[in-house]
């Protein structure tokens, strides 16, 4: 046996997949191809699952998922060149939105560089501005240790993406299996020993003591939750400081969740209030950029004081606070309940700023409770949003995650789903990006297999990723997509009558789509299900497609063996009557279902019956 161990020889992608697997990575997504596919079959072998998906963005953006998910790096493999430009949209977004993710690719063989190789590009250069570390591997030997350095630079200090680029030579170099694991041993003793805490800004103590004495003497204290809180995993420390100093708070939207959108002291049905009167402002996990307003006036107060809690000293002195914390939201959250423990205070609902900020909530969720108690026909946003809301509410604990893209989808979304569970919202996030949606929903079933994935889509924001409805149904991954069409970007064509003049004011408008598009044929086209509805009113036949994912019928009539072959599914709801020349179907040609069926098929959505077989 050790003579084998020492004559068997280990190429370099065995050596990449046996180095993931041994610094504990679960899951890599991506697209294969020269020089990587090997790459992606021995890392499988090693115990590292790989999703491969259609393209390399998409791809990308489920890795960046992954990372906020699970507090550890995603994975993204890309082949060279094209590949690796496409790989840098779910690598920018992963370092924007501050969520670990490495990047590995393929580049050209280094002996030929620089003389037009296929698929040749400085890599390095190209994924520098978007990264924390870009490295090569210019020999075998050197894969192990930079596989550890590069999954622990993700999560250091603020999370975001790094690059490791490994030539197609040195992928084919070999040493023996002794040499192997010796060399892995070595790269993970080395990993073990490194500090990758973040610096100290000023004594943290010291920080803490002025943030207490802070939020004990404010008149109109607020705590507004980022999602890096929920990256951090810092509910339980948030939710006890709200509760036990009655101070009301504000989540940004993928903050939401961290404490349960249904708690009395939300103040996100009051959030011009909130953050335009507060005077003092504790802000966890989250940046004080265009989400926020930049903490500037007119939205904030021109005295509000901030207490910033960061995990990144350069935003720190960005910010400019009043107070600056610097460490991990969960940490430092426990510390000020440490501190406040000893000299206690609590905000009653009798204090005038929460009855104020309750009050204001309250006011505003009862008028939009008025709207979306209307069943609108043809549907506004508000009635299929409603339905949505509740099916989800409906399912409990482990509650649903929901995946929202678009403009008008997104924005209306925000505010009518409801979010009682961390984690449980993924969207646009800092760059506002278009196109997350269906590779978040791989990633969310993949990290949370435990939790159905509801992907709130708006049908210009789907169009981007549409394709990997393929990857749902070729993984059997437990999705429902519903894709709400309103024809076009912003709702189809909403030209003023003097931008419809020149020599092509005959062309659709540039926001205006297929009118009345028929994509849950690409759901069916590959597998999965769709179901078909329509509803007749005032001549225009209004479409919502809804899933029937393991309702009682299919279960009694199903084959077990194919129960998961139908759990990725999708609904359409036409939004409104389009605008433009085009016209939507003059006759229904599908099975009717009335909003309560809506209601009844979606809570029925993974009720009964045996689990999936994705990982648990």
């Amino acid at each position: 046996m050790a003579t084998d161990l020492a004559t068997r020889k280990v190429d370099g992608s065995a050596l990449a997949g046996r180095a993931l697997a041994a610094a504990g990575a679960r899951h890599m997504f991506g697209v294969v191809g020269i020089p990587v596919t090997s790459l992606a079959s021995r890392a499988a072998a090693a115990g590292v699952r790989f999703l491969a998906f259609r393209n390399e963005q998409s791809a990308g953006y489920a890795a960046a998922a992954y990372g906020f998910l699970t507090g550890g790096p995603g994975l993204l493999l890309t082949v060279s060149g094209p590949g690796c430009v496409h790989g840098l949209a779910g690598l920018s977004h992963a370092t924007a939105n501050a969520w670990p993710l490495l990047m590995i690719s393929g580049s050209c063989s280094q002996p030929d560089a620089g003389k037009g190789d296929f698929q040749e590009l400085d890599q390095i250069a190209a994924t520098k501005p978007f990264v924390k570390l870009a490295v090569k591997a210019t020999t075998i030997a050197e894969i192990p240790r930079l596989v550890f350095h590069a999954l622990a630079a993700t999560v250091a200090g603020r999370p975001g993406g790094c690059y490791l680029d490994i030539p197609s030579d040195v992928l084919h170099q070999t040493l023996t299996e002794s040499e192997a694991a010796a060399l892995i041993d070595a790269a993970a003793a080395d990993s073990a020993k490194s500090d990758f805490s973040p610096p100290k800004h000023i004594s943290l103590n010291e920080g803490i003591e002025k943030a207490a004495e802070l939020l004990r003497h404010a008149e109109r204290p607020l705590i507004v939750v980022g999602k890096g809180a929920a990256y951090a995993k810092a509910e339980e420390a948030i939710q006890k400081l709200v509760d036990t100093t009655g101070i009301p708070f504000l989540p940004t939207p993928m903050g939401k969740g961290v404490v349960p959108d249904t708690h009395p002291l939300s103040a996100t049905a009051a959030r011009s209030l909130a953050i335009g009167q507060c005077d003092v402002a504790l802000v966890i996990g989250a940046r004080l950029n265009w989400l926020l307003h930049f903490g500037e006036p007119p939205k904030w107060s021109k005295d509000v004081k901030f207490i910033l809690v960061d995990v990144c000293e350069e935003e720190i002195e960005l910010r400019k606070p009043h107070t600056g914390l610097v460490g991990d939201a969960k940490r430092v959250t426990e510390l000020i309940n440490r501190e406040i423990k000893d000299q206690p205070f609590c905000l009653a609902r009798s204090h005038p700023w929460v009855e104020a900020i309750t009050k204001k909530a309250k006011d505003n969720v009862l008028k939009m409770d008025a709207q979306l108690a209307k069943d609108v026909v043809p549907f506004n946003f508000l009635t299929p949003m409603r339905i949505i809301r509740d099916a989800i509410l409906a399912k409990g604990s482990p509650a649903p995650i929901v995946v929202s893209e678009g403009a008008n989808t997104m924005d209306v979304g925000r505010a009518v789903l409801v979010q009682n569970e961390p984690r449980t919202r993924l969207d646009a996030g800092t760059w506002g990006t278009m196109g997350v949606g269906l590779g978040f929903c791989v990633a969310a079933a993949v990290a949370e297999p435990d939790r159905l994935v509801v992907a709130v889509e708006g049908d210009s924001g789907f169009g981007f990723s549409a394709m990997e409805v393929e990857t749902l149904v070729r993984y059997q991954l437990p999705v429902v997509v519903i894709v709400f069409n309103n024809n076009g970007v912003y709702g189809g064509d909403r030209r003023s009558p003097d931008e419809i003049t020149g020599p092509y004011k005959d062309d659709p408008a540039p926001t205006s789509f297929v009118p009345a598009a028929a994509y849950h044929k690409m759901m069916e086209a590959f597998g999965g299900k769709a179901v078909e509805c329509s509803i007749r009113t005032e001549g225009v036949c209004i479409y919502h497609i809804i899933p029937q994912v393991r309702n009682a019928e299919n279960y009694i009539q199903m084959p077990s063996l194919l129960v998961d072959r139908i759990r990725t599914c999708y609904l359409q709801p036409f939004i409104q009557k389009p605008r433009g020349k085009a016209s939507l179907p003059s006759s229904p040609t599908c099975h009717t279902m009335k909003s309560h069926q809506l209601r009844q098929v979606l809570y029925m959505e993974g009720r009964g019956g045996s689990k999936s077989n994705g990982e648990r």
